[in-house]
């Protein structure tokens, strides 16, 4: 399995970006898809997730309102938009598969791909 995120840059605070993260190797509508980010010296935090069929979705407190998740089963592949962005959000983010229904933890998921560096300016 092989989970590849895009779309990182660098962006001005309020300004947005939108991620994607491409996978293959096993059915990708059977899973559901998370993203998590981690800043520099700091653990890794969930941000959202989106069930296999697409039609739940959770949020951080600190990303609600603000990002959105989706995904298109057809192309593999799970989004996250991300508006009003703040310095605190500069991270690396980390897209992930997981065979649980509502994964918020990162051992509840099996597969992370590298993560794409988000640097917000303020």
């Amino acid at each position: 399995v092989q989970l590849q995120a895009s779309g990182g840059g660098l962006v001005q605070a309020g300004g947005s970006l939108r991620l994607s993260c491409a996978a293959s190797g096993r059915t990708f509508s059977l899973y559901a898809l998370g993203w998590f980010r981690q800043a520099p010296g700091k653990e890794r935090e969930f941000v959202s997730t989106i069930s296999s069929s697409g039609d739940i979705t959770y949020y951080a407190d600190s990303a609600k309102g603000r990002f959105t998740i989706s995904r298109d089963n057809a192309k593999n592949t799970v989004y996250l938009q991300m508006n009003s962005l703040k310095a605190e959000d500069t991270a690396v983010y980390y897209c992930a598969q997981s065979p649980f229904g509502r994964p918020t933890r990162t051992s509840e998921y099996d597969y992370w791909g590298r993560g794409t560096l988000v640097t917000v300016s303020s």
